[in-house]
C-alpha cells in the first residue's frame, strides 16, 4: 500500500502525458488529517530546482496537506518561468482540494533545463484528484514517479499500538545526496508535532538515504518529505518512532541501491576504527566515488590498493602503516601492506562488502555504492537526446 498504508492518506498516480513512453508520470498524495504536521530534507546542491525552493518554503510552516510529484521533467535551471510553473502547480492542487497553496509541496524529476508542459501537467492534477484512493492509489503513485527506475520502490512498517509508517521513493541515477535522496514521500498516522518529525527524519536519513552514493553525482531535486495525519491517535515515544522510521528509510536505501542504473554489484563500505563518525563517512564517500575501484569490483578484481589510494585523499585521522582492508571478509591488507592472498576473495556474488579499519578510534559508518559498468555509461551517454 506504500504511502497509503497509514490511515488518513489517499494517493493517485496518473498519465499526464509528460513521459514519451505514455506511462504514469504524475502522482498526488493527500493528507486527510486530522493533523497536517510535516517535515522535509532537501538537496544541498546550490543549484536547486524550482520545486525544491518552493517546498523548502512550505516546510518552514511545518504543515503539508498534499504533495504533487511529476516525472518527465525536473523543472531545474528554468529561471523565473520555472518557479511560476511550480507555483501554478501548487495553486492547481490547492484549487482541487479547496485549500491554500501554502500547504502544498511540489516535487519534480527528469531532465534538467527544460520547462514543464503545463498544458499537460495541470489537467493531470485534475485526473489525479479524481482517482485519489487508499486502495490502489499508493502503488500507482509509486509507479508514477519513476524515471529510469526499473521497479517501483515502497516500504511500510507497523509500530507499537498499531500506528503505521508507509513510504515510496524513486531514484536510479544521480545518487550522491547530502541530506536526502532523489524523491521520497513518507507518511505516518502517528500523532507527532512537526519538530519531532523533523528530528526523527534527519536522524533516520542521516544514517540511511544520506549515505547512498552510487555515482558521486548530486541531484538538483533531492527531496524527502514526512507527513503525519495523526489518524491513529497514537503518540509514540520519539526514539521508538525514529527507530521504525530508520528501518523504513534503510529499506528504501537498499531498494534504490540494487536498482541503480546499470549496476551489477551492491557495495557496502564499512569504515571502522575512525577518530570520529564524520571521518568514517568522509572515508566511505571517498572510496564510493573512486571510479578505478568501482571498475575493479565490476571486473571481480579485489584490487585493494585502490581502496588505500582513496582513503589517502581524505583529511581523516589515520596512519598509513596502520590501515587494514577486508573484501568480503578476507583481510587482503594489514598494517598498510599486503595481507591474506587476494585470490581468496570471492567477488562473484552481487553483494560486496569492503571493510576499512583506520585504527584511529572507536567510531564507524557505512556508505553504500555500486560498481561502474558499461550499461551505466550507455544509459547516461544520451539521456537528453
Amino acid at each position: 500500500m506504500s504511502v497509503t498504508a497509514p490511515r488518513g492518506f489517499r494517493a493517485a498516480g496518473v498519465v499526464a502525458g509528460l513521459k514519451p513512453s505514455g506511462n504514469r508520470d504524475l502522482a498526488l498524495v493527500v493528507n486527510d488529517g486530522p493533523s497536517r504536521a510535516a517535515a522535509g530534507v532537501f538537496t544541498r546542491n546550490r543549484v536547486k530546482a524550482a520545486p525544491v525552493v518552493w517546498s523548502e518554503q512550505v516546510l518552514k510552516g511545518g504543515r503539508v496537506h498534499a504533495v504533487v510529484l511529476n516525472a518527465g521533467g525536473a523543472n531545474a535551471c528554468t529561471g523565473a518561468p520555472g518557479f511560476r510553473d511550480t507555483h501554478a502547480t501548487a495553486e492547481k492542487v490547492a484549487d482541487v482540494l479547496t485549500d491554500s497553496a501554502g500547504e502544498v509541496a511540489v516535487c519534480s524529476t527528469g531532465l534538467i533545463g527544460e520547462r514543464l508542459p503545463m498544458d499537460l501537467l495541470l489537467p493531470g492534477v485534475d485526473r489525479a484528484a479524481e482517482e485519489l484512493s487508499r486502495g490502489d492509489g499508493g502503488l500507482a503513485a509509486a509507479d508514477a514517479i519513476r524515471t529510469t527506475d526499473t521497479v517501483a520502490k515502497i516500504s511500510f512498517r507497523q509500530g507499537a499500538g498499531g500506528y503505521m509508517i508507509g513510504a515510496m521513493a524513486k531514484g536510479a541515477g544521480m545518487l550522491a545526496p547530502s541530506l536526502a535522496t532523489m524523491l521520497s514521500v513518507i507518511t505516518t498516522d502517528a500523532d507527532l508535532p512537526a519538530d519531532a518529525l523533523d528530528r526523527a527524519l534527519r536522524a533516520a536519513t542521516g544514517v540511511t538515504l544520506d549515505r547512498l552514493d552510487s555515482d558521486g553525482c548530486m541531484s538538483t531535486n533531492d527531496t524527502v518529505l514526512l507527513m503525519a495525519s495523526g489518524a491513529s491517535g497514537i503518540v509514540p515515544a520519539e526514539d521508538e518512532f525514529t527507530a521504525l522510521l530508520t528501518e523504513v528509510c534503510g529499506d528504501l536505501t537498499r531498494q534504490l541501491l540494487v536498482d541503480a542504473e546499470g549496476a551489477s554489484k551492491a557495495i557496502a563500505i564499512e569504515v571502522v576504527g575512525a577518530a570520529s563518525e564524520a571521518d568514517a563517512v568522509t572515508v566511505g564517500r571517498s572510496i564510493a566515488r573512486n571510479n578505478l575501484l568501482k571498475c575493479a569490483i565490476h571486473g571481480e578484481d579485489p584490487n585493494w590498493g585502490r581502496v588505500l589510494s582513496a582513503v589517502g585523499t581524505t583529511d581523516a585521522v589515520f596512519e598509513p602503516d596502520e590501515l587494514n582492508v577486508a573484501i568480503n571478509g578476507v583481510w587482503v591488507c594489514r598494517d598498510g601492506s599486503f595481507g591474506d592472498d587476494r585470490d581468496k576473495v570471492d567477488l562473484r556474488p552481487r553483494d560486496v562488502t569492503i571493510t576499512v579499519d583506520l585504527s584511529a578510534g572507536p567510531h564507524s559508518a557505512t556508505v553504500w555504492t555500486t560498481d561502474l559498468t558499461a550499461d551505466y555509461v550507455h544509459e547516461n551517454s544520451a539521456y537528453s537526446t
